[in-house]
């Protein structure tokens, strides 16, 4: 947890003991968080697994925001839930919708910061994108995030707030007396918007325990996938304390390029981690990894290139997702034409992987893979500026 993630949110670190002055918000606290909070409120001991698990209940399975709604309480408890606690998730402030229906939601936080959350639809069901950073202290060349300078981590209930938002707004909480909805709007998670994931490690894992618990949200560990730019030191504490998906922004197959276009390269290069990549199936019972690879015109898009990838992953269950470039204002790539993204596909998938290519979504609403940049962020930079960062030329 950073130094400047509210006080609030850290207290419990300390047993059974409230802030003093205010209310502590509910929201992204783990069980034992939550028992003790209710200890320390007043609830009798012997009774805290009990009221644990209805107001999880109604916080997570119902989305009731209300503790006057929580009707199998005593009206005496509610109120004493009342006075301690609250239950709040970010604010939206803005909700674009894509022609292909895809929403970005501009979601403001503690401190007046800002973050984007996107919600991509696909035959009744659909994946959402979320942030775990406000900006990103990684600084890939190609991504239009990684220009906004990390301001700082975000908290497990703001992280968690982002699904409980985009539930919000799509109706998907359950009513009582209504059918259980069989397909989920919500379907997948992806930790692929702002930030990097690993580097926000507690705050990622808590928020995600509480997606999957069975009592509440209820989404299975497989349907969440972390996307890291290769924090080899957390990747395997991810398969064993998260235990989702993984997927690594790879984008290049030579030390030279990689650390150009993702600096982290630098401290933990491709041969060390492909290393800390080889045990993740196994520690975490996933069938395979994830290669994500941005598709640059001239710079990683070669044959050569796809055969070095598919000899640098051989013997790693993995899939490889090309990602044809999405620009943003200032780029200093291209995205590769389409024959050259489908060439470097063949070859993948003659090699035994599957090699899908990501059809863009959301491009016209800035909201596609690697153009998220909260709005109040969003200073113009000019693309000889940009490039000049990148170590590249305009």
């Amino acid at each position: 947890m950073t130094a400047t993630a509210p006080i609030t949110q850290d207290v419990l670190t300390l047993p059974r003991k409230l802030p003093e002055g205010g209310r502590l918000n509910l929201i992204g606290l783990t069980r034992d968080q939550l028992r003790e909070a209710l200890i320390a409120a007043g609830t009798p001991e012997r009774q805290a697994k009990m009221r644990l698990g209805q107001i999880w209940q109604w916080v997570y399975h119902w989305g009731v925001r209300d503790f006057a709604a929580m009707t199998n309480l005593a009206k005496d408890y509610r109120a004493l839930l009342a006075d301690h606690f609250t239950i709040e998730i970010p604010e939206v402030v803005s909700r674009q919708i894509s022609a292909d229906g895809t929403r970005k939601y501009l979601v403001r936080i503690a401190g007046g910061h800002e973050v984007e959350t996107v919600y991509i639809p696909e035959d009744g069901r659909g994946t959402l994108c979320i942030s775990s950073q406000v900006g990103c202290t990684l600084t890939c060349s190609f991504c239009h995030t990684g220009t906004q300078k990390l301001v700082r981590n975000l908290t497990a209930g703001e992280i968690l707030g982002q699904v409980m938002l985009a539930r919000d707004d799509l109706g998907e909480w359950p009513r009582p007396g209504e059918p259980k909805r069989e397909e989920r709007l919500v379907s997948n998670i992806v930790l692929m918007g702002m930030g990097e994931p690993l580097y926000n490690f507690d705050a990622v894992r808590d928020a995600m325990r509480v997606v999957m618990d069975g009592e509440g949200i209820a989404l299975g560990r497989r349907r969440i996938t972390l996307s890291t730019s290769g924090v080899v030191p957390e990747i395997a504490r991810a398969a064993t304390e998260i235990g989702c998906q993984l997927a690594v922004s790879f984008h290049a197959t030579t030390d030279a390029v990689r650390d150009v276009l993702v600096p982290i390269n630098r401290k933990w290069n491709i041969e060390t981690l492909l290393a800390s990549l080889r045990d993740y199936p196994r520690l975490s019972n996933s069938e395979r990894i994830t290669f994500e690879y941005v598709m640059l015109k001239g710079v990683n898009d070669s044959d050569a290139d796809a055969r070095r990838l598919v000899r640098l992953i051989a013997g790693i269950p993995a899939k490889i997702n090309l990602i044809p470039f999405n620009e943003w204002p200032g780029a200093p790539y291209q995205r590769s034409d389409w024959d050259r993204i489908e060439a470097f596909a063949d070859i993948i998938y003659k090699a035994g992987y599957a090699s899908p290519i990501r059809t863009p979504r959301g491009e016209d609403i800035m909201a596609a893979c690697g153009q998220l940049k909260s709005a109040t962020e969003r200073a113009r930079k000019s693309r000889a500026a940009v490039a000049a960062e990148a170590g590249l030329s305009s």
